[in-house]
């Protein structure tokens, strides 16, 4: 019994370590900017957290969420979106990459909010700082949001850290 438990677990481990040593999984962390382009345009400041799963080492899965804060008209306003698509890197120690992330997005101001289909196009440049942990240099993408009557084409930038599993 004592065998077949360890064989169990050999086989265990002799499956999940070579994955965790691919360095499949990669969770980001940082800050955001928005020019959202309401009535009048504002600026808008956030959060953003995404994470992927990598199925080859240059083709992966992204989720991604944002919050970004500020005053449209002197009314405190929130945009929060989570998108998801795939996401293609050069794997190097300085890594560009580009994405495309479908999803939605809530708007809010003054008590009331709205939710529309969203979508993110752009990249940016990962590089290493230390092993398994990296720093998004920049991230930038055309954020389309359908808010009310019109299509807003807002723009983002993001910046933080990356960490590789």
């Amino acid at each position: 019994m004592l065998r077949k438990i360890a064989l169990f677990i050999g086989l265990l481990l002799a499956t999940f370590i070579p994955a965790f040593a691919q360095e499949k999984v990669e969770l980001f962390g940082g800050y955001t900017y928005m020019r959202f382009r309401s009535s009048p345009d504002e600026n808008m400041n956030g959060w953003e957290v995404s994470g992927q799963y990598k199925f080859t080492d240059w083709l992966g899965g992204v989720a991604d969420v944002t919050g970004h804060y500020g005053s449209v008209s002197g009314v405190g306003t929130s945009v929060y979106s989570y998108l998801f698509g795939p996401q293609v890197s050069w794997p190097a120690r300085v890594s560009p990459f580009a994405h495309v992330l479908l999803g939605g997005a809530h708007f809010s101001a003054g008590g009331s909010g709205t939710s529309s289909f969203s979508l993110a196009i752009g990249g940016g440049i990962d590089t290493e700082v230390k092993h398994n942990i990296r720093w998004r240099i920049i991230q930038g993408d055309y954020f389309m949001t359908n808010f009310g009557s019109h299509t807003q084409n807002n723009g983002r930038l993001s910046t933080g850290i990356v960490l590789r599993f």
